[in-house]
């Protein structure tokens, strides 16, 4: 089932998230929508709490990416295969040179700016199956990882811009939280009444 995505504005984006047990009502019907969700949305990612829930739980699809002409054939190879799901994912250590790249977000539709992240990330997670996995991601994959990652520790990539960059976009992220900038999908305003 294809669910709202929860707008800028909407408090869940702002918390920490709870970790996930295995008796987590219909975890796998929620991943799921949460896949659905993703894809009916063009996106490469979609965090729990950008559905209302704030548990720590993302699904990543940057198969897409693996397309790109100006990637490494190491990239690519890493690309075409990384669809998963994350659950109760942490970031153990981030290394490499910080490098910007144009993010957008779901919840925060029309703004897509360049954000600065580092070029490498150790991680440990759960997937579906609640089984542990450490894994190391590079470049474009680190960054999907990073991003989504962001989202059950409350914080979005208009955090990370420059406080001059976040002043010319504030307009617009008012605009988004009351409702009058909207997408192609279905979005939830937290601020607009009768919704």
């Amino acid at each position: 089932m294809i669910l709202p995505i929860v707008a800028y504005g909407d408090p869940v984006l702002r918390k920490v998230a709870k970790e996930v047990t295995k008796d987590y009502p219909d975890l796998s019907k929620l991943i799921t929508n949460m896949w659905e969700t993703m894809d009916n949305a063009n996106g490469v990612g979609i965090a729990a709490p950008q559905i209302g829930k704030s548990i720590r739980l993302f699904v990543i699809d940057a198969t897409p990416f693996a397309e790109d002409e100006e990637i490494t054939p190491e990239e690519k190879e890493t690309l075409s295969t990384f669809k998963k799901v994350f659950i109760n994912a942490k970031i153990e250590s981030e290394e490499g040179d910080e490098w910007a790249f144009e993010e957008g977000c779901l919840s925060i539709p029309q703004i897509k700016e360049d954000v600065w992240r580092n070029e490498t990330v150790h991680v440990t997670y759960q997937d579906e199956n609640f089984n542990t996995h450490k894994a190391t991601y590079t470049g474009l994959a680190a960054r999907v990882f990073q991003h989504e990652y962001d989202h059950i520790e409350g914080v979005l990539f208009t955090d990370k811009l420059s406080s001059l960059k976040k002043r010319l976009i504030k307009k617009k992220l008012e605009q988004i939280s009351k409702g009058k900038i909207g997408a192609d999908y279905r979005m939830k305003h937290f601020n607009v009444k009768g919704k």
